[in-house]
């Protein structure tokens, strides 16, 4: 399906108001794990909206990718809650094992290393998502052990 059949097909499916426009956006995310400069054009046009208001929407959400990003997108929360509990060890670790600093993707286009705001589990901190899975009460050995599961897996 082409950018532009999906993004009808989530217009069809969201409504072209403007409360429309975060659906949108989270479903070609879903689609192709970012949103690019042609996809938030042919969203404005959807919408009746300016580009500008898609793109300031667009990144304005830590969720939503203007760039396109690995298969396992690796969210580290920054929060000072997860700092005081060893984050930046979280952080470090998976730098060494993914030769990534954080912002960057892996050659392989496999990992995408990101900090973000709360992920809402500062009890159990520090804390990272995977894609959409979870990871809480972080050690820089847990760490190892789950990020050398998403590297054997294809």
């Amino acid at each position: 399906m082409t950018n532009e059949h999906l993004i009808r097909d989530l217009v069809k499916k969201h409504g072209r108001s403007r409360v429309a426009l975060l659906p949108i956006l989270q479903g070609v995310v879903d689609a192709n794990n970012f949103i690019s400069d042609s996809d938030m054009v042919e969203i404005a046009k959807e919408l009746d909206l300016s580009a500008a208001q898609v793109f300031g929407t667009a990144t304005f959400y830590s969720f939503l990718s203007t760039e396109p990003l690995g298969k396992y997108v690796i969210r580290v929360c920054k929060t000072i809650t997860c700092d005081m509990h060893g984050k930046k060890q979280i952080v470090q670790t998976i730098e060494e094992m993914l030769k990534v600093k954080v912002g960057e993707t892996t050659p392989n286009k496999k990992f995408s290393l990101l900090e973000t705001n709360c992920l809402g589990w500062c009890h159990e901190g520090p804390a990272m998502l995977i894609n959409e899975k979870p990871f809480t009460g972080l050690t820089p050995e847990r760490v190892h052990d789950i990020i050398s599961e998403y590297i054997s897996k294809s």
